[in-house]
């Protein structure tokens, strides 16, 4: 499925990919419309209707994944929220392993995500992450998310990188086909970004459920070229 001795950049979004997308999911649809409904005095039902409109209003925009967007709009400290259920936020099983794997073989590891700053200082607080990347970035740093086209050329300013040697890994069909569009040629897609949900289409993306079937075949093709 890769070719290896193709890539130098590794390009990995977070939530869904190398983490648990469940924690997000819960969050979003049960957490936040529960403390929202506190808050304002509705019934469940009818603070979780509010909620998924005004989702969808912002949806695949910076807003969306914004922490100050969403603390402002909502009344509610998103943050504290976000530490209220902590502990669910898990990395996908084998993920260490494949971002160590990937080191061993000289590839840089870098974190490309839409996920806020503040998102993503609580996630480095309950995994050991942080230490296994070459350098973490968010789309807020660009103005844009990568769903947008004029990301990519905005990423590469800060992070050069060829993108006919680049691997991107993201569980977003439209993030992954706007790094299509921008030409990165290796791309795959996480079909299970959410352990307690189904193994979902990934439509013309190769993809993967586990990173032990990208370790296997990166500790193959070292040991094919160390031959």
């Amino acid at each position: 499925m890769i070719d290896w001795s193709q890539i130098d950049t590794v390009l990995l979004d977070m939530d869904g990919t190398l983490l648990d997308l469940h924690f997000d999911n819960h969050f979003w649809l049960e957490h936040v419309p529960r403390r929202y409904a506190e808050a304002n005095g509705l019934d469940l039902d009818a603070a979780t209707d509010e909620l998924m409109g005004r989702y969808g209003e912002v949806a695949g925009t910076l807003n969306w994944y914004s922490v100050d967007h969403w603390s402002h709009e909502l009344g509610l400290d998103i943050v504290l929220l976000k530490q209220e259920v902590s502990h669910l936020i898990a990395l996908h099983p084998h993920v260490l392993d494949f971002l160590d794997a990937l080191q061993q073989a000289g590839k840089r590891r870098v974190l490309v995500t839409n996920a806020h700053r503040k998102t993503l200082a609580v996630k480095l607080d309950h995994t050991p992450l942080g230490e296994h990347l070459d350098r973490l970035l968010c789309s807020h740093d660009f103005g844009l998310p990568k769903e947008h086209l004029g990301f990519w050329d905005r990423l590469r300013g800060a992070e050069p990188f060829d993108p006919t040697r680049t691997l991107f890994v993201d569980d977003s069909l439209p993030v992954l086909r706007s790094a299509a569009d921008y030409g990165i040629r290796w791309l795959l897609a996480i079909d299970q970004p959410d352990s307690r949900q189904p193994v979902k289409d990934t439509a013309e993306f190769d993809s993967v459920t586990d990173f032990s079937m990208l370790t296997a075949g990166l500790n193959a093709g070292q040991r094919g070229g160390a031959s």
